[in-house]
Parts: structure tokens; C-alpha cells; sequence
């Protein structure tokens, strides 16, 4: 009994450890098993991860190589690759402001074929936010209290009107506020100069569409316009606006030919004779064509301005459809070629004496007050710094009153017109639109031609008010009545945003 006691403990015993070890062996297998299944999922885990960054790395690579062939074909000189550019797409614009693309001096436009195939819009643009614009055409003369230049000047200007007129400062701050219905400064005050002879008047009233240019003081030659079809020939009125000096230089240098009307013409160029100019700096003289455009040919509904120096060589119906109807636009300027923030190109101008340098100062520091920002992306356009030799435009209510604001701020300061067109453009707070174009395409529509000598004037070699008021014989007459009057603010608290001198010369 005892013996067989023995055996069956034995017996528990022994199944006890063979189940002990099959259980330690099971165990095992399936620790095993686990630990392949968890090294399988972290494999497939970095296998993903690495699968997506592989992509992604890819991805990005095919964008940047997208993105240089992009900058590549906008500045390859091959036409096949320039016109697979497109220079109006956000891409092109957010590169351009980024500064990754440096645009050719010239590029093709992307005109239409055939002038002969542009349909002509039947409908003007319609007048949204101002319906009604009219202008202050009788100067007051200054009394004591009143906007009239310093004694020291001496110009006689308390007793006799401006061109421009004496806007004050309370008129100029309210012409800034767009309504439906409003009246302006600009320009042609009655007695003011600036008298256009009777037959050319009876001329230009039947012009629709106009090319101008203008010829100041002798600057420049005539130049014939080419490319230019019959379709254009018939419908545009060429119109070269001189003064005196300028008519008698053409007549002695080039061949003037006379109409049955007594109108003169050199070549297509129909010349227009304004005689009494208003101001005795010829440079500001040669701003009232150029902006006052719509003031001087009062019926025309489309106008093209090209300065003097510059040799059209496309043909005007392709610059309407390509700058004005083709994107509904009613202004069309070109992006400067090296500035897009007005007090770089401040600086710019005094570096190249293009004005006295402390009336320089003082106009951008009346800007400065009045809230005007270095030019930033976040301003939501290109530049506030146009190039100003060509301006294409649709004469609307809006496009006019534009010009006219436009014109004042250079008859009250100084006549650097592309310092102040940023600074209406701010002061409208976006209301006023406007296309500015690559400054590529700028210098496509012309050939360049330089100016028969070289303008210089006095006033752009002072170098200090101090300078200005010792020598009054340096300070201009009849402009810049703004930069001699009393601002009714505290402009010696403003200090001027530092500039970087992105070129070596600046235009």
C-alpha cells in the first residue's frame, strides 16, 4: 500500500513538472511569436514614415524645379520658353515681390495678331463712385493768412493766379474724400497761361482717341512713331504738344508742312502750340500734357502718353486691348525698374540731383506725416513707384479725378511726378484701380532716343532751406507753392524711414 502511496505521488509529481515545462515552453513560443510581430510593426511603421518623406521630399523637389523653370523661361531671351511665361499669374507676381525673378530689360507683349481684328468696347466703363466731376477753374488770390509763397521769393504770385491755383491745404485734404459729386483743383485757372490757339482747339475736339507726347524747351527731336496700322492712323489723332522755343527749334531742324486750316504737322505728329507756359521750370511745364491729358483734350475717351524722348513702336489699338479692355481696365502705368517704395526713389533723386535735395526731404516728410508707409507685399500692389513715361488711359470720372490729384501734388511740391503718385494712390485707400504692367514690357512699346542736351536748373544744386533763402533767385516762381507754405503740422517730430539703395544710380 505504502509502495503504491509512493507511486502515485511520484507520478503527480512528474505530470506536475510536464506541465510546468510545456507551460514554460509555451510561454516561450509565445513571448516569441510577440516579439516577431511587434518588430514586423515598427518595420512597416518606419517604412511609412520613410515612404512619406521620400514623397514629400519628391513633391517639393518637382514644385522648386517648377518654380525655376518658371524664373528661367520669364528671363530666357528664347521666345519658345518667354512664352510659356505668364507675367500676370500669381505665382509670377508673389516670385517677383519675393525679388527671386529679375525681369529682361525687354520681353515680348502679349498683344493681339491683327489691330484690324480688336472689337472696340460699344460701352464706356460705367461711373461707380464718383457720377459727376468738375473743376475750379477761377484762382483765389491770397490774403494775409492764405497759401501764397514767402516774400523772400518774390514772384509776384500774391496778385496774379497760378496755373494750378492756390489750394490750400483744407481744400487739398477735402478733394482726397471720393464722392459722387465733385470739384477739383486742376489746373488751367483762368490767367493762369497754358492758351492753346483756336484752330488747334477746333482740331482736337473731334479726337476720340488719342497718342500725345510733348516737346519742351528743345529737349527733344520728333520722333516718327512705326508699326503703325492704317486702322490706327485713321482712328488716332497723333498730337505733340510744344511750346514756343520748341516749335521754332523744329522748324529749323525738321520739316514742318501746313494744312489748308494753318494746322502744322510733322509727319503724323499734329503739332499743338501752348503758348504762356505757366511755370519757369520746363520740366514741370511738361506735366500738364502728360497728366492733364483729359484737360487738354476734353472730348478724348481714350489716351495714350508717351514722352518725348521715346519712339513708339507698337501699334496704339494693340495697347488699349492689351493694357485697358482685355483685363477692364480704365489706368494703365508700368512698374519701375528699380524702386517700389517712394522714399527709395526719394533718395534716388537727390543722389542724382534731379531736385533740390532738402524740398526733397520736405515733401516726403509731409507724406510721412500723413501716414504714408514704406511700400510692402501687404499693400497689395506692385510698387507704389511707377515708371511715368508711358500712361495709358480710359478718361472715366474716376481715371480724371486720379490725374487731377495727381497734378496737384506735383504743382505744390515738386515736379518728380513719380513721388507722388503712390502717395494719391494711398490716399484714395484703394478706391482707384489701376493695372501696372512688367517694366519689360515697358520698354517694348518704345525705342529710346536721348534728349538733345542734358536739363539742369539752379534749384537742383541747393543744398539746404538756408541755401535757398540766401540765393531766392534759385527757387522756381510760379511751382512748389506747397513746399513755401506754413503745414499745419509738427514736421520737425518726423523722421524719415531709412532706405536700402537697391541700385547703383536709380532712375
Amino acid at each position: 500500500m505504502e509502495n503504491d502511496f509512493h507511486r502515485s505521488v511520484s507520478s503527480r509529481a512528474t505530470r506536475r513538472n510536464q506541465n510546468q515545462q510545456t507551460r514554460d515552453t509555451g510561454g516561450l513560443l509565445y513571448s516569441g511569436k510577440l516579439s516577431q510581430e511587434y518588430t514586423m510593426r515598427i518595420t512597416w511603421k518606419r517604412g511609412f514614415i520613410r515612404l512619406i518623406l521620400t514623397g514629400g521630399i519628391i513633391w517639393m523637389l518637382l514644385i522648386l524645379t517648377v518654380l525655376f523653370f518658371h524664373i528661367w523661361s520669364c528671363q530666357s531671351s528664347v521666345a519658345f520658353f518667354a512664352a510659356l511665361c505668364n507675367k500676370d499669374s500669381k505665382v509670377y507676381g508673389m516670385l517677383n515681390t519675393m525679388g527671386l525673378v529679375t525681369p529682361p530689360h525687354r520681353c515680348p507683349i502679349p498683344v493681339a495678331n491683327d489691330p484690324n481684328i480688336i472689337v472696340i468696347p460699344k460701352k464706356r466703363t460705367p461711373e461707380k463712385l464718383v457720377q459727376r466731376l468738375s473743376y475750379i477753374t477761377e484762382d483765389k488770390i491770397p490774403k494775409n493768412g492764405s497759401p501764397s509763397f514767402p516774400p523772400f521769393v518774390g514772384n509776384g504770385s500774391q496778385s496774379s493766379p497760378l496755373f494750378g491755383g492756390h489750394q490750400t491745404w483744407q481744400q487739398r485734404e477735402e478733394s482726397f474724400k471720393i464722392k459722387q459729386t465733385m470739384q477739383v483743383h486742376c489746373g488751367f485757372m483762368r490767367g493762369g497761361g497754358e492758351d492753346m490757339d483756336p484752330k488747334d482747339i477746333e482740331y482736337v475736339k473731334r479726337c476720340k482717341f488719342v497718342v500725345a507726347t510733348g516737346i519742351f524747351d528743345a529737349y527733344d527731336t520728333p520722333l516718327q512713331p512705326s508699326n503703325i496700322s492704317k486702322r490706327s492712323e485713321s482712328l488716332f489723332c497723333f498730337l505733340m504738344v510744344v511750346d514756343e522755343v520748341s516749335l521754332e527749334f523744329i522748324k529749323t531742324n525738321v520739316s514742318v508742312r501746313e494744312d489748308t486750316d494753318g494746322g502744322q504737322w510733322v509727319g503724323i505728329w499734329r503739332l499743338i502750340l501752348l503758348k504762356n507756359q505757366p511755370y519757369d521750370e520746363p520740366r514741370r511745364n511738361g506735366k500738364v500734357p502728360k497728366i492733364l491729358t483729359h484737360r487738354l483734350f476734353p472730348q478724348a475717351q481714350y489716351s495714350i502718353w508717351i514722352d518725348g524722348k521715346m519712339e513708339l513702336i507698337v501699334d496704339p489699338l494693340l495697347l488699349l486691348e492689351r493694357y485697358l479692355w482685355r483685363g477692364k481696365h480704365t489706368f494703365a502705368i508700368a512698374q519701375h525698374k528699380h524702386h517700389r517704395n517712394i522714399y527709395e526713389e526719394a533718395d534716388s533723386n537727390k543722389r542724382r540731383k534731379r531736385y533740390a535735395r532738402p524740398l526733397i526731404d520736405l515733401q516726403m516728410k509731409i507724406y510721412r506725416y500723413e501716414g504714408l508707409e514704406p511700400w510692402s507685399p501687404r499693400k497689395g500692389t506692385l510698387s507704389d513707384v511707377p515708371e511715368g513715361a508711358i500712361i495709358i488711359r480710359e478718361h472715366t470720372a474716376l481715371s480724371n479725378l486720379f490725374s487731377c490729384l495727381w497734378y496737384n501734388e506735383v504743382h505744390l511740391f515738386t515736379p518728380r511726378d513719380q513721388l507722388s503718385f503712390g502717395y494719391v494712390v494711398y490716399r484714395l485707400g484703394g478706391l482707384f484701380k489701376f493695372f501696372m504692367f512688367p517694366n519689360c514690357e515697358y520698354n517694348s512699346i518704345f525705342v529710346w532716343h536721348p534728349h538733345t542736351r542734358e536739363h539742369s536748373s539752379k534749384v537742383e544744386w541747393a543744398k539746404s532751406i538756408k541755401e535757398l533763402k540766401k540765393h531766392p533767385e534759385l527757387i522756381e516762381r510760379r511751382g512748389g507753392l506747397g513746399l513755401w507754405t506754413k503745414y499745419p503740422g509738427d514736421l520737425d517730430l518726423v523722421v524719415l524711414p531709412p532706405v536700402a539703395r537697391t541700385s547703383k544710380a536709380g532712375r
